[in-house]
């Protein structure tokens, strides 16, 4: 699959260094949607890690593009900064769903400049959304679910 247009060289190198280095993340919600062939938008690429913190391989990914972590802070939440990684957001928890190491089994990998990228799958991100109870995921639960059996029609 061609890297969508999201990303640019450098998000895409940040991707990389992350698999590079050992760093156990998965990309999860709406653009994870986008890549399994789900017709959304979004405006960020969320990614989930299994621990935060332990951060060097991380830590090292992110100076690859001039990428900065910044440790959650009263109500902010852990972010990177920087003009390689800006269109990324961290999420710490997804509802309705396992515990990371057990998402983790099941991610589907996809290539992105050939580079495996792992990603969680379109029925546990539906399951996902399913059980935020926010107006915004209800909306496209529809979408998501007909992209679902699309897909699934495909690999039968």
């Amino acid at each position: 699959m061609a890297p969508p247009e999201r990303f640019g060289d450098r998000e895409l190198t940040f991707l990389g260094a992350l698999v590079d280095e050992g760093v156990d993340f998965m990309l999860v919600g709406l653009s994870a949607a986008a890549l399994q062939g789900a017709p959304v938008v979004t405006q960020a690429v969320d990614l989930w890690f299994a621990d935060l913190t332990r951060r060097s391989g991380l830590d090292r990914a992110l100076r690859k593009v001039g990428g900065t972590y910044l440790p959650p802070d009263g109500n902010r939440p852990p972010m990177i900064v920087g003009e390689g990684v800006s269109v990324f957001d961290i999420v710490v928890h997804m509802d309705g769903l396992e515990g990371f190491s057990q998402e983790r089994q099941g991610a589907v990998l996809i290539d992105l400049r050939d580079v495996g990228v792992p990603v969680l799958p379109m029925d546990r991100i539906i399951a996902s959304m399913g059980a935020t109870g926010r107006e915004k995921d209800r909306l496209v639960l529809p979408v998501l679910r007909d992209a679902l059996a699309a897909i699934s029609g495909r690999t039968r």
